[in-house]
């Protein structure tokens, strides 16, 4: 049976402290009921962050056999709310939680994918346009 040391017991504690933390119930939040017959249900994202160090130094065999230890760890949790599901006469809708964007670069980053979208399917029809009128003519 292996011993167990003063940094493994600290990992532990750590690690169930933050599973307490990061739980179902952070990402998928308790639904909420309306008086209207709505349920809200909050959907977040969780980030975790785990950093630690340790070390037992100062063994001797008579005065202090455990050694002393010397160990430090960090952890911070990012909780963000990024959708709520709506449900609604049997209904399920998805509303994103976003902020808004803040400067005009931020609005052509966020539109880029739209335009890229309406340029590729123009091209797309106008290929396909050209191909039916090829067909067309050989007829």
């Amino acid at each position: 049976m292996e011993k167990n040391n003063p940094i493994s017991d600290l990992l532990q504690e750590s690690m169930t402290k933050l599973r307490e933390l990061a739980d179902t119930n952070s990402i998928v939040g308790q639904p909420i009921h309306t008086p209207d017959g709505v349920t809200l249900i909050p959907i977040s994202r969780v980030s975790l962050g785990v950093g630690g160090g340790g070390a037992i130094f100062g063994k001797k065999k008579d005065a202090n056999p455990e050694g002393n230890l010397g160990a430090g760890m960090g952890a911070g949790v990012s909780i963000d709310p990024i959708a709520f599901l709506i449900v609604k006469d049997g209904f399920t809708r998805v509303m994103p939680v976003a902020a808004p964007p803040l400067n005009t670069v931020d609005r052509i980053v966020e539109m880029a994918p739209d335009v890229i979208d309406k340029v590729t399917g123009f091209i797309e029809k106008q290929k396909e346009k050209k191909a039916a009128e090829a067909v067309a003519e050989e007829c």
